[in-house]
């Protein structure tokens, strides 16, 4: 099937398919000589060819069995010449089909690098709930059809998923593997790869438990009805030899079946994208691992080797056999045992015309044997009395702790969403955290209704940015200057639940200002 790919004249036969390939884009599924050639342009083949080479390709392809030929009996030919030129039509057999999508998905394969996004898992999520709501419905045609329209949508998010998924971990493993002359070049692109994955696992487990809650609230309505829903709605041809519906239902339960393995499997294993975690997490500790040693080497102004070059000039320079001693000494500190001082408690028992492997065994002490000092037994030190150290952390933590909840509920929106104009003058530490929230919001990527949303890393706060409709411009005064931007439509919320009621008159006032801009209005 892939003959053509290699040889003399593979260009020529790759470029006659593409031909074929774009003429079936344009539903153009037959084509004669002149028209293969004009074709043959379109796809970037410059050099010109005569009637016999092209014949002679067309031919090979025929006996490869990439395309097929038929007379065209529809025309009125004039001559000779132009029936011998028009009457051939060829055209893509299921095997030239088959061999040019190979070879395109090959090079798209080859060009792509993978990728892990986390937008996809908010899709899957959107079209569970989108199939959850549609199964709620009664069955007519343009339900049916709206469904078999999710469910393909749901299957190319997934394998979108799993494809971007696969090439980027073999990337990965690749750059984990590399070793570049460019040493900076290499450090810039580890450490971007080391950013771009701890981004990607921000808050995963919690989009993995929402797709895996989306699953199991479609499958509570019954999947395998749904499906058998979505296959009237996809209106499938008749054939004369099988019922293509049992097929299709087949390779729709197969990737249902893939789907639960990813987020809810079946016999209570863990999930797959629960290791897809794993592996992000290791992927990060070694390309550090990686990027010290890169610091390292870079670093070093000499290496060893260079050291030991250097040692060896040392050692020829030396005057005498003394000078040399001297030299391998403080260089390897290979001198005599250190111990060898230590005598036996009553010396008198050893005779010393003893050798050292007759006499008793002397006791060294580990001591002596890790720093070469002996124990010297003194008074124990005093020990430091922490009491009042730890009441001051501990006061500044509580401290902290609550100049963090007062400023999470001074911008928390219990009345319902406000503009970014109602919030006015704020202090500096209400002012951070709605600056950090604003920018988790603004850096994710709006939905279909245009809202972003976005939480802090430890899940306990919540925002809703949706865009102005009138484009308005709000101003934020703070102590350090002023900020504008779109008066964006802000809900806050924490997770955590209500509070008792804070802050009143600071929202007593951003009541008063959203009435003031519904009167401007």
């Amino acid at each position: 099937m892939f003959r053509f790919t290699t040889g003399d004249r593979a260009d020529l036969y790759g470029a006659i398919l593409r031909a074929f390939g774009a003429a079936n884009e344009r539903l153009e599924t037959a084509l004669g000589l002149d028209e293969v050639r004009t074709r043959l342009r379109t796809v970037g083949w410059p050099a010109a060819i005569d009637d016999e080479d092209l014949h002679e390709a067309l031919k090979q392809l025929r006996r490869w069995e990439l395309l097929d030929v038929v007379q065209n009996h529809a025309e009125n030919y004039r001559t000779a010449e132009e029936y011998e030129r028009r009457n051939l039509q060829y055209s893509l057999t299921r095997r030239g089909e088959a061999a040019f999508a190979g070879v395109e998905h090959a090079l798209t394969v080859l060009a792509s690098t993978g990728a892990l996004q986390t937008a996809v898992l908010e899709a899957i999520t959107d079209r569970l709930d989108e199939l959850y709501g549609l199964a709620g419905e009664p069955s007519s045609a343009s339900v049916d059809r709206r469904i078999f329209s999710t469910l393909q949508e749901l299957e190319g998010h997934l394998e979108a998923l799993l494809d971007n998924t696969k090439a980027f971990n073999g990337e990965l493993q690749r750059l984990l593997r590399a070793e570049g002359a460019d040493l900076g070049v290499f450090r810039e692109v580890k450490a971007a790869t080391v950013a771009y994955l701890q981004e990607f696992l921000v808050n995963l487990d919690q989009r993995g438990h929402g797709v895996a809650e989306a699953v199991a609230r479609v499958e509570e309505r019954g999947i395998a009805a749904l499906q058998v829903r979505a296959l009237r709605g996809a209106e499938l041809p008749p054939v004369s030899e099988e019922d293509p519906g049992t097929a299709w239902l087949e390779r729709r339960r197969a990737r249902w079946a893939g789907l639960r393995a990813w987020f809810l499997p079946v016999d209570g294993a863990r999930p797959r994208v629960d290791q897809l975690h794993d592996v992000a997490r290791r992927a990060i500790v070694s390309l550090l691992q990686v990027l010290d040693r890169i610091t390292e080497s870079r670093r070093r102004s000499s290496s060893a080797v260079q050291d030991f070059r250097e040692l060896a000039r040392w050692f020829a320079a030396a005057p005498g056999e003394d000078g040399l001693h001297r030299l391998w000494t403080v260089t390897f500190g290979l001198g005599p045992a250190r111990h060898a001082h230590l005598a036996h408690p009553d010396p008198e028992l050893v005779p010393s015309s003893h050798t050292w492997d007759e006499a008793p065994p002397v006791e060294v002490s580990a001591l002596l044997r890790t720093s070469g000092r002996t124990e010297r037994f003194t008074r124990t030190g005093r020990v430091r009395d922490v009491t009042a150290v730890k009441a001051a952390r501990a006061e500044q933590a509580r401290r902290e702790r609550a100049e963090l909840q007062e400023a999470w509920r001074t911008l928390r929106t219990d009345d319902g969403p406000l503009r970014l104009s109602d919030f006015g003058v704020l202090d500096e530490a209400s002012f951070e955290r709605l600056l950090d929230l604003l920018g988790r919001a603004l850096s994710t990527r709006p939905d279909r209704s245009g809202a972003r949303r976005a939480g802090t890393s430890d899940g306990r706060v919540e925002i809703t940015l949706t865009p102005p409709a009138d484009g308005r411009i709000a101003e934020l005064r703070t102590e350090k200057g002023v900020l504008r931007g779109p008066d964006y439509l802000v809900h806050i919320d924490t997770v955590s639940g209500r509070g008792p009621a804070s802050a009143p008159i600071l929202r007593q006032s951003r009541r008063e200002a959203a009435g003031r801009h519904e009167a401007a209005g």
